[in-house]
């Protein structure tokens, strides 16, 4: 009954249609402008590295790793990419390592690291600008399921950690959880990549009433990797499952439907649990259809999240709490979710999310020039002193020091 009183009150204020701004500092940097604050050089690779890959496999274009290609795209365009590099800031060094795919469209990592270490010798070679730092004021995109560990099973990614190379470039990458192998201080986590023209045709009316309290599509069990169970998503999903299959408020299942946007759009809560990762696309759907996020991955660390208020536009659960998740959710004030709602309606907060072709001012590409002129000016231990030198570039397994 609670419930239903919530969405009854909900389908009322929203009326109104209101939104609000973000308030204090957080708000104020959604909306900063990084032009004129930073100048990046983008080294020119040759296509084997970027251009290639994608030609050979477009699909590379669609699925949740695709940043690493819009990023590039985004730079070669950009007021604040610079052609000098006596005057940048920042180079980056375009590489595709996601876009290896196999017959069914999923990310094989196995050559990124030879890929990765073959880019970075020949930029050393061919410029000076590595070597004078060793990548300290390098920044190479890693959108894959673990970043620059390489490896889409954890306790594999755990065993190879960051590609050696990297120790001391900054990675933006999709992958963030605290006290982690794979995420290395000064890293800028993002979000993945969801089709924003897709996502655009699919809007419905703002004052469609919510009228499904919980709501998630995806796998709870994976029975191909996972035969056992309990080793993916830590649980949680199954749990989800276990606990709420039967639960009239829970609008949950492995189907897809062609109104999966629509339904969203529907929905006060949309469940965000982790899979083999802590992230997925789903964060990034929920908050443009604004739909209270429910995030249930221990020790996340969201995009974007000196800049997104992620404890006032979302729902954190613990994992051992999933059991739980119906009388958390219906125990929240309808004024919380309310307020919530309001967060999500600002256009800024939705455009930090996304990918846009053409950029729009405010999107993921701006918040990650943000991070980047935010880290600037450099440090004195950002630049080597002559004959210094910091990383093994015979480290890392040996299969990764193959030619590529």
């Amino acid at each position: 009954m609670m419930a239903r009183r919530v969405l009854v009150a909900i389908a009322a204020a929203q009326q109104g249609h209101q939104t609000e701004r973000i308030s204090g500092s957080a708000g104020d940097v959604l909306d900063d402008d990084p032009v004129g604050r930073l100048k990046v050089f983008i080294y020119d690779l040759p296509g084997k590295y970027n251009k290639k890959l994608l030609k050979k496999d477009p699909r590379c274009l669609n699925h949740m790793f695709a940043a690493e290609i819009f990023m590039h795209r985004f730079l070669l365009s950009s007021a604040v990419r610079t052609t000098n590099p006596e005057e940048a800031d920042w180079f980056y060094t375009p590489v595709y390592p996601t876009c290896d795919l196999t017959p069914s469209g999923l990310p094989l990592p196995f050559k990124s690291p030879r890929m990765m270490r073959s880019a970075i010798e020949l930029i050393a070679t061919k410029w000076p600008y590595w070597n004078r730092s060793e990548g300290a004021d390098h920044f190479f995109v890693t959108p894959h399921d673990f970043g620059a560990c390489f490896h889409y099973q954890e306790e594999k990614a755990i065993g190879r950690g960051i590609l050696p190379l990297l120790q001391r470039a900054v990675l933006v990458q999709t992958f963030g959880q605290k006290n982690h192998v794979c995420l290395k201080e000064g890293s800028i986590t993002i979000p993945p990549f969801a089709p924003p023209q897709k996502m655009q045709n699919h809007l419905i009316p703002g004052e469609t009433p919510r009228s499904i309290f919980v709501y998630f599509r995806g796998l709870f069990y994976d029975t191909g990797n996972d035969p056992e169970g309990g080793y993916y998503a830590r649980g949680a999903r199954a749990s989800v499952w276990e606990n709420f299959k039967n639960n009239p408020l829970f609008d949950i299942s492995t189907d897809h439907p062609p109104t999966y946007y629509e339904d969203m759009q529907r929905s006060v809560f949309c469940l965000c649990p982790l899979g083999w990762a802590p992230w997925s696309p789903r964060l990034v759907e929920a908050v443009v259809f604004g739909c209270i996020p429910v995030i249930i991955a221990d020790d996340i660390v969201l995009p974007f999240a000196d800049a997104i208020p992620w404890e006032e536009i979302g729902v954190f659960v613990p994992e051992e709490d999933v059991p739980r998740l119906d009388s958390i959710l219906t125990s929240i004030p309808t004024e919380d979710i309310l307020r919530k709602q309001r967060l999500l309606a600002n256009p800024s907060m939705k455009q930090a999310m996304l990918f846009p072709q053409p950029a729009q001012a405010g999107d993921a590409f701006h918040q990650i020039l943000n991070g980047l002129a935010r880290k600037l000016p450099h440090g004195e231990s950002v630049f080597l002193k002559p004959g210094q030198a910091r990383l093994n570039w015979t480290a890392g397994p040996v299969g990764d020091l193959k030619p590529w």
